[in-house]
């Protein structure tokens, strides 16, 4: 994902046109009632003007009814503001309403695209980032839709009308107050173009802090352990204060723009007193008039000042919606083909098949020309130093990393040719991180079943030997774990992330160094319930093939043969027992584990 370190532009906006036609209507009755709000404003200063007329000529009196023409003037006046009170709640409800559900909308379809992208992009984004895109930045949007064409409309349509009105009852004084206008206008458009970096930038610190805290929390139990709490104290403060650096920035900016403009407005009240002032002791104007050109240049301040609200939220939501489109933009690198193959399971004796698979990660060649057959039903141990690609060449089999076309078969089709959904769904993994959700025990189990099933989770804790540490979770099952199993130890977290593979039921079991945090006994235990499932499989017509990534000669003596790898190359392969007479690095390994068993 690229973003341009420029402000972004208007046309960031096109994407939000489908929205707003979708919720056109509703816009168009908001806009409507604040065409009706403005209506009844600039009526007031009217009625103000022809009661201050009757006042001033001194001709209030029950004989010639000035009276009840100032009485009928005052009902006027209180029903124009009974008019503002609706009509202000209606087009508050209706474009507010709007830009609010328009708001969720948007943020659901950033969260469901998330969901799509594929592996490769969170390893170059931050999840921090991420977050503040979808609450941060949506939500500027929403204040651009929202409160931003409230501005637009309102202050265009009343600077307009009170404009002509003023003009039409006295242009030469009309004139003479307008003249600290123009220079009004050029300072709005400076001021947009500034905002629109100055606020970016403050985006920019605001992920960076995000990135900081989330790092922090997920963190906890390292940073805990090594007592380092005041160094995120001091990055978070770091990143704080770059925050509030940003935004104050932008706050001194508004201090010089929102002053300037309210002492140009003052200009205007100054030149009409002493033109218009002039112009009534002259008697070429009425008091009435002159009270009411003074109340439409006091109504022309919130059009100003709201022609600088208006820029600041455009032009946030503008550069907001372009954080958001950079992201929307970015395709999946890995997707389902036009055409994907659904094969029959029963067409091939090979479960998976690996031609010359080489891959790399940008310049760095991880895997080498590796070639492998795996039957349906066997069970394939790997065994290699840390960073020799074991991990990697898992994820070729799901396309959680995409290898070279023709390289990687499951069934005898590419499996660059499968649909990607059911590519996976063959396929039941522990990865080994072993993540956890902040949920019960039971449901993090489950969380792979379209229905829950009693008897399906209980049956995979026993297989996953996690059942026998029932009576140390506080409510049972249904014991809530903290934020990536927090609560658990690492090997309840890795046997409760092997129980939720095995409710899979697939054909394929694939465990990526998932027993390495559990003692010996409670590994075999979880072995030889495997075993017992492979032949309950085999009975019932089913095969069940798995592949074990593991640092333990122990857990690939289960297995039917062993690839190990070396700097992402097979330098052996064959039977347990035969790897064991080549005195290779496997039997070094058996070797020294030995030793250590023997030790204690």
């Amino acid at each position: 994902m690229t973003e341009a370190k420029k402000p972004a532009s208007l046309g960031e906006y096109k994407t939000i046109l489908p929205y707003l036609a979708r919720y056109r209507r509703q816009y168009i009755l908001g806009f409507l009632c604040l065409l009706l709000v403005d209506a009844a404003q600039v009526l007031i200063p009217q009625f103000v003007r022809r009661a201050v007329d009757l006042i001033s000529l001194g001709s209030i009196n029950q004989e010639n009814g000035a009276l009840h023409r100032i009485f009928l003037l005052c009902l006027g006046m209180a029903g124009a503001m009974l008019l503002i009170g609706a009509g202000r709640f209606l087009w508050r409800y209706f474009i507010h309403g709007s830009s609010r559900r328009i708001e969720t909308e948007l943020r659901g379809r950033l969260f469901d695209h998330l969901l799509v992208l594929s592996y490769d992009f969170y390893q170059e984004n931050k999840i921090g980032d991420l977050m503040a895109r979808s609450t941060n930045d949506v939500g500027a949007v929403r204040n651009a839709i929202g409160m931003g064409l409230v501005a637009l409309v309102d202050g265009t349509v009343l600077a307009a009308a009170i404009l002509v009105i003023i003009f039409i009852q006295d242009a030469s004084t009309a004139a003479f107050a307008v003249i600290p206008l123009l220079p009004i206008t050029v300072l709005i458009l400076f001021f947009g173009h500034k905002v629109g970096k100055q606020f970016q930038k403050a985006q920019e610190t605001y992920s960076a802090m995000s990135d900081a805290v989330q790092e922090t929390f997920s963190g906890i139990r390292v940073i805990k352990s090594f007592v380092k709490e005041w160094w995120f104290i001091k990055k978070f403060a770091d990143t704080n204060d770059d925050y509030r650096d940003a935004n104050m920035v932008l706050v001194k900016t508004f201090g010089i723009f929102f002053p300037f403009i309210t002492f140009l407005s003052g200009l205007t009240s100054l030149i009409l007193l002493l033109v218009g002032g002039r112009r009534v002791v002259e008697g070429l104007m009425s008091p009435g008039e002159l009270v009411a050109l003074f109340s439409y240049f006091q109504m022309l301040i919130w059009p100003l000042m709201g022609a600088g609200f208006m820029v600041n939220l455009i032009q946030r939501g503008a550069v907001s919606l372009g954080r958001v489109n950079a992201v929307l933009n970015t395709a999946p690198s890995i997707v389902s083909p036009a055409q994907a193959l659904r094969p029959d399971p029963g067409e091939h004796t090979n479960e998976i098949e690996i031609r010359n698979l080489s891959f790399s990660y940008g310049e760095k060649k991880v895997l080498e020309n590796i070639s492998v057959n795996i039957p349906r039903g066997a069970w394939v141990g790997i065994l290699g130093r840390t960073g020799s690609g074991k991990s990697t060449l898992l994820k070729t089999l799901t396309r959680m990393v995409d290898p070279p076309p023709g390289a990687v078969f499951v069934r005898g089709v590419d499996v660059r040719d499968w649909d990607l959904e059911m590519l996976r769904s063959l396929f039941a993994v522990t990865p080994q991180d072993s993540y956890l959700f902040s949920d019960s025990i039971r449901n993090n189990i489950a969380y792979g079943l379209e229905t829950p099933d009693e008897s399906i989770i209980k049956g995979s804790a026993e297989l996953a030997a996690l059942d026998r540490d029932l009576a140390a979770f506080n409510e049972g099952w249904d014991t809530t774990i903290g934020e990536r199993g927090l609560t658990l130890s690492g090997g309840q977290k890795q046997r409760t992330a092997i129980a939720r593979a095995f409710v899979m039921d697939t054909e394929c079991l694939i465990l990526d160094d998932a027993l390495s945090a559990v003692d010996a006994e409670t590994e075999q235990r979880i072995l030889r319930g495997l075993l017992e499932e492979r032949d309950r499989k085999i009975r019932a017509g089913r095969s069940f093939a798995a592949v074990i990534v593991s640092h333990r000669v122990s857990t690939l003596a289960y297995t039917d043969f062993v690839l190990v790898l070396d700097q992402g190359r097979i330098s052996e392969c064959g039977s347990p027992r035969e790897l064991l007479d080549k005195g290779g690095f496997y039997a070094q390994m058996a070797e020294l584990q030995r030793l250590e068993d023997a030790r204690g």
